[in-house]
């Protein structure tokens, strides 16, 4: 594992810095989406004093989840979509091993590397340089969230292809540049990963849209709606959060009956079931 940057990652969201400039406080942690230690004391861990253990393991044919245990972050899973033209890791681990890096690289060859937002940017320069100097793409309206630009970066705006058949666009919401990736999958019923922009909820049947999902701050009916309205550019039937959870069909109807939910609910169209107030 080449850990020659200098680097540190805050200890809370595991986004890398740059050690030779640490501000007093992680910025990204220090806003109302995300959130400070109890004792709001900031903390900067070396990379490579992480200990744990990472595992590489099928999600569905062609599409692998990187999972983390322990270390610093908020444990995101990353995806690796695996194309003949070359593989995307869509999210960034916050931790890294040298015998994760080798069973990424077994995957074939790493063409780009894509965080749906800044909570999602991990140790993302490291995994770059470790993995043949992948293209970094960050979303240009969030590039002010980057504590290390990584050395093969580049910011992009609206619609990107990353290899061929695996596209990125930015709804926003929970940050102005969040994003999605789109992949047909093997079978051709198309594969959406949708970082925090739309979340999976614990029933594995609903999804969420937030601002800020541990503050519990919500986004507002018309963004939710104009988000739903953006995706349905694509046609995908199966849904991957960023922590595990999965939509594994109808993800499209899905996603379009959530947001109408939420829309709802925001307008106050169900007041009446809150009580008498």
């Amino acid at each position: 594992m080449d850990l020659s940057v200098s680097v540190r990652q805050c200890e809370i969201c595991g986004v890398e810095y740059d050690s030779a400039s640490l501000p007093d406080v992680c910025p990204i942690c220090a806003d109302e989406r995300q959130y400070l230690a109890e004792d709001r004391r900031q903390r900067w861990v070396d990379p490579a004093d992480y200990t744990g253990r990472i595992e590489v393991l099928p999600a569905e044919p062609g599409l692998w989840s990187v999972r983390v245990g322990g270390g610093p972050g908020i444990d995101q899973q990353a995806k690796v979509i695996v194309t003949e033209a070359g593989n995307v890791m869509v999210e960034v681990p916050a931790s890294m091993t040298n015998d994760a890096v080798e069973a990424v690289r077994a995957l074939g060859p790493l063409r780009a590397i894509i965080a749906s937002h800044p909570h999602m940017y991990g140790l993302q320069s490291l995994w770059s340089r470790a993995l043949g100097d992948a293209v970094v793409y960050v979303s240009s309206l969030d590039r002010e969230w980057l504590g290390l630009t990584p050395a093969s970066v580049a910011f992009w705006d609206g619609e990107i292809e990353l290899v061929p058949g695996v596209v990125a666009s930015q709804p926003g919401g929970h940050f102005p540049g969040s994003s999605v990736v789109h992949w047909a999958g093997e079978d051709g019923a198309g594969v959406l990963l949708t970082g925090d922009t739309v979340a999976v909820n614990p029933d594995g049947e609903s999804l969420a849209f937030m601002r800020s999902y541990p503050n519990r701050i919500p986004l507002s009916s018309s963004v939710v709606l104009r988000i739903a309205d953006h995706l349905e550019r694509y046609e995908f039937d199966r849904i991957y959060g960023n922590f595990g959870r999965a939509i594994t069909h109808d993800a499209s109807a899905r996603l379009r009956s959530s947001a109408q939910r939420h829309a709802a609910w925001a307008r106050g169209d169900y007041d009446e079931l809150t009580g008498p107030g």
